[in-house]
């Protein structure tokens, strides 16, 4: 019987480590993975991860174990990923940037016994120690760092890997968890989304239809690998079809084009501000003799007239990706390589997802008007599992069985989604989803601070700027530099607001919600701090 697009048994069904199995089974000696600190053919990778799963198994994590990494972006990150899948455990990769009250409540959410970081991020867990009852080791990859932990056992991370690199022997399923990605929480704490293998699977399908991507192309990514973006539609796409995947520390405009000239490659994933700053940096030699060397560019925001630039200025053939998804269900409209779309639009409804437009009631809008974009699946193990140890949390965007994204937008007559709005309350800046909701927790902490509400001020490269609109305690003398430089020990690097204000009061409603739609409307005033405007500077780490 011939699989129809309502066809609930018509998608391919597989698992993370399965797609390491069939490219060992093909082509054992290609190279994989090239990082920072080595490279591994996919024989090499195996091995090497097989040892790490035997230390983990030795060390008492089994089937349905998390195991939580703070790690950069290096070859130990990704042989994680697959060790703990090969385990049939659960692999829960955390933002590096995360400190304190950010770091505190992922490690102690995803439950696990059993930590591995950077030597620069195990300083940051020692400060929090007595409140992660639940983690009983950490792992340091590199040198031991100064300080002790006093009730934690602090090992070096060569201690877990085994001399027996044999197979492991456990089966996963299609719907089993492959990992927890943490979304930044929008009205609470951010939430883990549960991603099963399938799930992983298929969106690292998609997005090689989406590209066309054959075997013999290298793929260039900078984004972290606690990104689902660096996991499913880099690494994991790679090895479905059997190619290599080079990854950089981060992102950096001056050394982006003799990065892409070393590695050969010719698809690339970027992510918000990087595509401007890049399509309007000035030109260098090793720029001029990558022209006509990216065929595909994949990211998101992408404009029309950034595409034309990339297109004209570079020769890349493919300019951004046409699609919308969210980590809770990616790729909810598409097209695929080479198809026509409208300018602006995140393409059309594919095989994978039925999408709607709702109005408040959960009553279907038509064509041209805007409403609430709802999903749900056509096949199974294509979107997240819910979140992770939170059902009312799950039930809550699942009303009447459709995903509620939180998102607005609209179908046109031809069946192009335009995204319009957000719903939610949340930021987005450098590519990271920011939780309002931690970084006000945070902010309330300050002694002179009595009131606050963080909320997005428009960039005019993209995304968003974070403003900090505060009330401070009667008698204080604090200023908007000195609040700056607080938080940035306290918060993500990207989350360190550019903008300050203080005022006597906040906006807010009869009932004493804080009007942040009226913040954000009135964006900087006169009475605004503007960090770039100023002498404060930090690492960006």
């Amino acid at each position: 019987m011939t699989a129809s697009r309502y066809d609930w048994r018509g998608n391919e069904q597989d698992t993370v480590t399965g797609a390491l199995r069939q490219v060992l089974a093909s082509r054992p000696d290609h190279p994989f993975l090239q990082m920072p600190d080595g490279k591994l053919t996919y024989a090499q990778f195996d091995r090497r991860s097989n040892a790490l799963a035997r230390g983990l198994q030795a060390r008492g994590v089994k089937a349905g174990d998390t195991v939580t990494t703070v790690l950069d972006n290096n070859l130990d990150c990704v042989l994680f990923w697959f060790a703990t899948n090969k385990l049939g455990a659960v692999w829960v990769p955390v933002n590096t940037a995360y400190k304190g009250e950010f770091l505190r409540h992922l490690v102690v959410d995803s439950a696990a016994a059993i930590v591995v970081a950077e030597q620069d991020y195990i300083e940051r867990m020692m400060l929090i120690e007595a409140s992660l009852p639940e983690v009983r080791e950490v792992y340091c990859r590199g040198s031991r760092p100064d300080g002790e932990f006093k009730r934690i056992q602090l090992h070096a991370l060569a201690e877990l890997y085994s001399e027996d690199d044999s197979p492991i022997g456990i089966e996963n399923s299609p719907d089993d968890l492959s990992m927890l990605i943490y979304t930044g929480g929008t009205t609470g704490p951010s939430k883990g989304c549960m991603i099963t293998h399938n799930y992983a699977r298929s969106l690292a399908r998609q997005v090689n239809m989406m590209n066309n991507r054959g075997p013999d192309e290298m793929h260039w990514s900078c984004l972290p690998l606690f990104h689902f973006n660096a996991t499913a539609s880099t690494v994991l796409s790679t090895m479905i079809v059997g190619g290599a995947c080079f990854f950089t520390h981060r992102f950096s405009v001056s050394k982006f084009w003799s990065s892409i000239e070393a590695s050969g490659a010719s698809v690339v994933n970027l992510l918000g501000t990087m595509i401007p700053l890049l399509a309007r940096a000035p030109d260098e030699p090793a720029m001029k003799r990558c022209v006509g060397q990216i065929r595909a560019v994949n990211g998101a925001p992408f404009p029309a007239e950034l595409q034309q630039i990339w297109k004209e200025r570079f020769g890349v053939q493919l300019a951004g990706v046409c699609g919308y998804g969210l980590t809770e269900s990616t790729m909810l409209t598409s097209l695929p390589y080479g198809g026509y779309y409208k300018a602006g639009s995140a393409g059309k409804r594919n095989e994978w997802f039925d999408v709607r437009i709702f109005d408040d009631n959960n009553r279907e809008l038509p064509a041209g008007e805007a409403g609430e974009i709802v999903a749900r699946p056509l096949q199974p193990n294509v979107m997240f599992k819910g979140y992770w140890k939170r059902p009312a949390e799950t039930l809550r965007v699942m009303s009447d069985m459709w995903f509620h994204t939180g998102d607005i937008g609209l179908f046109d007559e031809d069946g192009y989604l335009f995204f319009v709005d957000r719903k939610k309350d949340y930021l987005r800046r450098g590519g990271e989803n920011i939780s309002s909701f931690e970084m006000e927790t945070t902010v309330a902490r300050h002694p002179d601070v009595a009131d606050v509400a963080v909320h997005a001020v428009k960039s005019p490269l993209s995304e968003d700027e974070v403003k900090v609109t505060a009330v401070l305690r009667p008698g204080s003398k604090l200023s908007a530099r000195e609040l700056c430089l607080w938080m940035i020990d306290r918060v993500p690097y990207f989350a360190v607001p550019r903008y300050v204000e203080f005022r006597d009061e906040l906006p807010k409603s009869p009932v004493g919600r804080i009007l942040k739609y009226q913040l954000r409307d009135e964006g900087c005033t006169a009475n605004t701090w503007d960090r770039d405007q100023s002498d404060v500077k930090f690492q960006k780490r």
